[in-house]
């Protein structure tokens, strides 16, 4: 037992450094209680040495593998791209270290499906998937309400998600793979029901589109349990990040996203502010999900989204991404769920 486990703080090693994980290092520095960095890791060793250099009891590693096997290190939050995460993950599992991985769990269903067996192959959980959406305030009163069946049992869902703009080499498939697996999450999770069934609709694209990039798209979901569910992604939208999202129910309605944070009246206009990206627009939900993250560590537990929702996420990517392609309607693949996430 390390002196700050001792000390009741966990040692983190924060693998991947760029735009998330160097967030998420500074979450854990001077946002969250409970947690301390104590590795970072990154392919950039001069990158990484000046930002251990900064943190007092950090050190640089460039070998995820070797930050683990550091007598300082009690957990791991993975923020590298997402080919990299099953490897990283299969070390972290060697070492039964606990572990919050930003989404995606992996790039795709054969490779989230053998990370799942080699949990259960530990026989208990040790993953927690950064779908962050599920601790963001207005998602968590709206699956209260749900819950609760204030309105009633719900019929449909209808989301949207609009970003400003899109990076150099942004693809159709990422439109599906990197923006809407949130509301392929935040689906499953608020009607608690598998998506079986994808459809993609292609309306006339917008002329603020890259070149090759057929946006927006219209996602439509079918569930288990008979819902419908639908999605707006439209990644150029030109004027800010927007997410919403509305239950349709048999006693009523419910909706968020409409706005967030001040709503003013003053010198002859009324309105608010549209964030610029996500990392603003969730920056709550992201201090409250590595929160709790190190609040469960800590207790010797693990809870959130799991591999199993890595995987079903990954399983209606790769539905979408086809239905995306061929126009058709495109089934979901899943396994049979396993006992350790029922």
């Amino acid at each position: 037992m390390t002196s700050h486990e001792t000390l009741g703080v966990l040692g983190v090693a924060v693998i991947g450094t760029g735009r998330m994980g160097a967030d998420h290092v500074r979450r854990i520095n001077e946002v969250i209680s409970g947690a301390r960095v104590a590795a970072v890791v990154d392919i950039d060793a001069a990158r990484i040495k000046d930002l251990a250099d900064g943190i007092e009891g950090c050190t640089a590693y460039t070998d995820p593998a070797a930050a683990m096997d550091d007598p300082e290190v009690d957990a791991v939050l993975i923020a590298s791209p997402g080919p990299a995460h099953e490897a990283t993950l299969l070390d972290a599992f060697a070492r039964d270290l606990p572990v919050l991985c930003e989404k995606p769990l992996t790039p795709d269903a054969a490779s989230a499906l053998r990370v799942l067996e080699a949990e259960q192959a530990l026989g208990h959980r040790r993953v927690q998937v950064g779908f962050m959406r599920r601790y963001d305030a207005d998602y968590r009163t709206l699956k209260s309400l749900l819950d609760q069946g204030t309105y009633g049992r719900p019929l449909m869902l209808h989301n949207k998600h609009r970003n400003a703009d899109t990076p150099p080499g942004f693809t159709n498939a990422m439109m599906i793979n990197d923006s809407v697996v949130h509301e392929i999450d935040v689906t499953r999770w608020l009607l608690e029901e598998e998506i079986t069934a994808v459809r993609v609709l292609r309306p006339t694209p917008t002329g603020n589109a890259p070149e090759g990039l057929s946006d927006p798209q219209l996602i439509l979901f079918e569930t288990a349990g008979g819902q419908v569910v639908d999605t707006e992604i439209f990644v150029n939208c030109g004027f800010g990040y927007q997410v919403g999202c509305e239950a349709v129910c048999e006693g009523g309605t419910a909706r968020i996203g409409d706005d967030h944070g001040v709503f003013s009246n003053a010198a002859g206009r009324w309105g608010g502010a549209v964030p610029p990206g996500f990392v603003e627009r969730f920056e709550e939900a992201y201090d409250r999900q590595v929160q709790r993250w190190v609040n469960a560590t800590r207790r010797g537990e693990v809870e959130g989204p799991s591999c199993w929702d890595g995987y079903a996420a990954a399983a209606v990517c790769e539905a979408g991404v086809r239905a995306q392609t061929t126009g058709e309607r495109v089934a979901v693949e899943l396994i049979e769920r396993p006992a350790l996430y029922c």
